[in-house]
């Protein structure tokens, strides 16, 4: 992937942080974007070939100048991953508005809007890989998580559709599914449900970030140079039956 330019949303930890660290290590160079301006700093600061960007993927036009500023110094990227996500896990019954609101804002929108910030220049440049992060609660459902994984089932049925779109020009978009990974958000939930979640688990742990960066590497790579429209889940077996 040398002399590319990647640009990764949610960059500062977990899986997008797993991420610019794979695509910087094979040579490209990346934008590494995150709503916490330090821990997106912190990750550039640990590699070569890497720069912080700070920006809310739920803001279009904090989106927008990310994308402003990316091209004025980089170019078209021909590498675009949307990782960044959040959720808290409580009963449907639970959720307040403000609380719906901002997860389909930062885990469905936030899609949307990076994706429709970037594709015209991909489009123009007729070509490119977006690769999307949703989850497998998007996929077979996932119990205290029931907007989120409508959010994230709506990212899964986003890169079919861009897949369909965007293929005219050489263009691949597709979804990693990521099952429970041993990041912040899976940290901060109820020890009772990661233990329940860590045993259901046929491998009997959790997925590694990297573990989750290599198959969005893959995607990005010439070696899916022929493959668009896809989900991919990295779950350990937990949800091979979905």
């Amino acid at each position: 992937m040398a002399d590319r330019v990647a640009v990764v949303t949610g960059a500062g930890s977990g899986i997008g942080r797993a991420v610019v660290f794979g695509l910087a290590a094979s040579g490209a160079r990346v934008v590494a974007a995150d709503l916490d301006d330090a821990a997106a700093a912190a990750t550039a600061g640990a590699q070569d070939g890497i720069v912080a960007h700070q920006v809310d993927v739920g803001d279009a036009a904090a989106v927008d100048a990310l994308r402003d500023r990316v091209l004025a110094e980089f170019g078209t990227p021909s590498i675009v991953v949307t990782a960044a996500g959040w959720d808290r896990t409580a009963p449907f019954v639970a959720a307040t508005e403000e609380f719906a609101r901002r997860v389909v804002d930062v885990n469905y929108l936030g899609h949307v809007w990076v994706a429709r910030a970037f594709l015209p220049a991909m489009i123009e440049a007729r070509g490119g890989a977006l690769v999307t992060i949703a989850s497998d609660a998007g996929r077979v459902g996932s119990s205290g998580e029931t907007v989120y994984a409508g959010a994230k089932g709506g990212v899964i049925a986003l890169t079919k559709s861009l897949a369909r779109e965007t293929a005219r020009y050489g263009i691949r978009v597709n979804c990693v599914s990521p099952g429970p990974t041993d990041t912040p958000l899976f940290a901060a939930q109820a020890e009772p449900l990661k233990e329940a979640l860590i045993k259901a688990i046929p491998f009997r742990r959790l997925a590694r970030p990297e573990e989750v960066a290599a198959a969005v590497q893959f995607f990005a790579s010439d070696a899916a140079s022929f493959i668009t429209g896809q989900v991919l889940s990295v779950s350990g077996g937990l949800t091979m039956a979905g």
